[in-house]
C-alpha cells in the first residue's frame, strides 16, 4: 500500500455503539477532509470506472466517492437514493442492514438501455445496500461492470454473499477491517 494511502486509511475513526448499541460506525470525514487522502482514493478507483458511461453512488457517503470519481473521468454520476428522495418515477428496491431494513430507488430514466455502470460506496458490510444498488441499475437497463468500495467489514461476509447473488460482478474495496 503506498504512503497516500496508508495515511488515508490512518485517518478511519471508529465510533463504537453508533447509530445503535454493538455497531462499529466507520467515519471517513477525516479521510475526506485531507486532500492527498481523498485524491489517493478517488485514484485508486479511477482504473475500476475506465470501461464505464456511469458511476453510480448509494447515498449518502457513496455520492461522495462517486460523484468525485465520475468528475474525475468525465462520466455520468447516477444518485441511488434513500425512499422519498427523487423526484420522477423510480424503481425501488429492499434491502436489509446491520440495524434494520430501508428502501433505495433510482429514476426510471436514470441509466440509459446497455449502459456499463460502477457501483460505488463507502463500506461494504452486510452487502444488502450493494445488492439493491446492482438490481436497480439491472432493472434500469444498465449493466454493472463492478461494485468498490472504500471500506470492506470483512467479518459480516458480504463479498461472498455478492459473489454467489451476481457472480459476474466484481467486488473491489481498498481497506478491509
Amino acid at each position: 500500500m503506498d504512503q497516500a494511502l496508508t495515511r488515508a486509511r490512518s485517518l478511519i475513526r471508529e465510533i463504537q455503539d453508533y447509530p445503535n448499541p454493538g455497531i462499529r460506525f466507520l467515519d471517513l470525514t477525516p479521510l475526506l477532509a485531507d486532500g492527498p487522502s481523498f485524491h489517493s482514493i478517488i485514484s485508486t478507483l479511477a482504473p475500476l470506472a475506465k470501461n464505464c458511461d456511469v458511476v453510480a453512488g448509494i447515498e449518502a457517503r457513496g455520492f461522495i466517492f462517486a460523484a468525485a470519481l465520475a468528475h474525475s473521468l468525465n462520466l455520468g454520476f447516477v444518485p441511488i437514493r434513500k425512499r422519498g428522495k427523487l423526484p420522477y418515477l423510480t424503481h425501488e428496491e429492499s434491502y436489509g442492514l446491520e440495524y434494520g431494513n430501508d428502501v433505495v430507488q433510482i429514476h426510471q430514466d436514470a441509466i440509459a438501455e446497455g449502459a456499463r455502470a460502477l457501483l460505488v460506496d463507502d463500506v461494504l458490510a452486510t452487502g444488502g445496500t450493494a445488492s439493491a444498488g446492482i438490481r436497480l441499475i439491472q432493472r434500469s437497463g444498465g449493466i454493472v461492470v463492478g461494485v468498490s468500495a472504500v471500506i470492506e467489514i470483512d467479518v459480516l461476509q458480504a463479498r461472498s454473499r455478492l459473489s454467489q447473488d451476481f457472480p459476474t460482478v466484481p467486488v473491489h474495496t481498498i481497506f478491509t477491517m
